[in-house]
């Protein structure tokens, strides 16, 4: 598989250190890069057996197709003969989440990837626990992170540090947010909250708005203090221009006598044109919304003068999704992985099953590439031996677990384009030490 150069730099940096960690070097695997932790299970595999790969996905339902994805994914991460052995198990089974991964550690499973969603993550949380053994979650819901139990999808906490350090980097000061009521808006808010205190910033001014128009109009318009900067617009445009100097005697007007003495005083004419609108009392603002939302929001932004040459505004990696759409936001950021780094698995994958597969079958592959690679260490798949400071080289781009179930990710930095659409204005990381944890 071709790499990238963050991939062929995680690379170097593991096989510096004397280790080859992938688990499929034609494949894009994988390689981990350092070390720290406390063990999660220690009990060792019989000579020779290889060790077994619990994973749970929803092989039935409605989310079948993806679930069959994301194990397609798996086998071409941790092939037969390998060394490890998947044992892939229907997270959406009729006995539930909870059956199938007792069967699993029941197994003698060595690690369990997934489930999918946060509440299924919930539900088996306790029961990897209280077996000893890590849990690397599908989820994207960074609240159900906890020690032993990793959540691996692409979580607001990430995008929100990466933009917020992106957007200070840059020289932005002033933070802001206009986020929807809602559970994921009060998370975004929360973790903007967190990562201006991480980078010494003053708190920033977050307001929330409902569903209706109106409530978008208003709170838009509070936030910009719209109805201050129009008054000194008009402020402006009211105040006399001072007379050019006397061109006889500019250093003393006074003792030149009047051009034309009763005249009253100048005014403006009607139709002076006022100085620039001022700007809003921030320079970074973050959104949180999408779809007929954030056409709204996109229709608000405009009605308050909130520009884009004046204010760089942030929002959520869904936008990639629509970007071509998205022109009106043209400067906006979004924190994405690039793309590129994931080309080489996309085309393995095409060659296998013939279809291309999403980006969750990409987590799918780097957890179990990196489970499989751990399995064949002395270690093990230990805490120590996951919690690997400089962490691993995905297709998705550098990854590490980190204590409390965070995973830390090397993001890209996408801009809107004028005309929509979105291209890399800075490329993520080629190592974690650049990216806050």
């Amino acid at each position: 598989m071709r790499r990238t150069a963050g991939s062929r730099k995680g690379i170097a940096v593991a096989f510096g250190a004397a280790l080859c960690l992938s688990a499929c070097s034609q494949t894009g695997t994988p390689s981990a890069t350092g070390g720290g932790g406390v063990p999660a299970s220690t009990s060792p595999t019989a000579a020779g057996e290889p060790v077994r790969i619990g994973m749970l996905l929803p092989l039935t339902g409605r989310n079948m197709r993806l679930g069959q994805q994301m194990a397609n994914a798996a086998q071409l991460a941790v092939p037969t003969g390998h060394g490890a052995v998947l044992d892939v198990r229907d997270s959406d089974g009729a006995e539930g989440v909870a059956a199938a991964a007792r069967a699993a550690i029941g197994n003698g499973d060595r690690i369990l990837l997934g489930p999918l969603t946060a509440g299924q993550t919930g539900e088996v949380a306790g029961l990897s626990t209280a077996a000893g053994i890590p849990e690397l979650a599908f989820t994207s819901d960074a609240e159900r992170g906890r020690s032993g139990v990793w959540v691996m999808g692409l979580t607001v906490d990430q995008q929100v540090v990466r933009l917020v350090s992106a957007a200070h980097a840059q020289g932005r000061q002033h933070f802001a947010a206009f986020l929807p009521d809602s559970p994921l808006g009060h998370v975004m808010a929360q973790r903007l909250n967190e990562a201006c205190a991480a980078n010494g910033l003053s708190a920033p001014n977050i307001a929330f708005h409902g569903s209706d128009l109106q409530s978008i109009a208003d709170g838009l318009k509070t936030l910009s203090a719209f109805d201050d900067r129009q008054k000194q617009v008009s402020a402006a445009a009211t105040t006399p221009t001072p007379a050019a100097p006397d061109a006889v005697n500019p250093v003393s007007p006074d003792t030149n006598p009047p051009a034309n003495p009763g005249a009253p005083p100048a005014t403006p004419p009607a139709n002076a044109t006022p100085g620039p609108f001022p700007a809003p009392p921030f320079d970074a603002l973050l959104l949180g919304d999408t779809g007929l939302q954030l056409a709204n929001v996109i229709n608000g932004l405009k009605a308050n003068r909130i520009d884009p040459s004046q204010v760089r505004i942030l929002g959520p990696a869904l936008w990639e999704a629509f970007a071509s759409k998205l022109g009106a936001l043209h400067g906006a950021w979004f924190a994405a992985p690039d793309s590129a780094t994931r080309h080489g698995f996309v085309q393995q994958y095409r060659q296998h099953y013939g279809t291309a597969p999403t980006p969750l079958a990409d987590i799918a592959y780097d957890t179990a590439a990196m489970a499989g690679a751990l399995a064949r260490q002395p270690d093990g798949l230990t805490e120590t031996s996951l919690m690997r400071p400089d962490g691993f080289a995905g297709v998705d781009g550098v990854f590490a677990l980190r204590s409390g179930g965070k995973v830390t990710r090397a993001l890209a930095i996408f801009e809107i384009g004028q005309n929509g659409g979105a291209t890399i204005v800075q490329p993520a990381p080629k190592t974690l030490t650049q990216t806050p944890s």
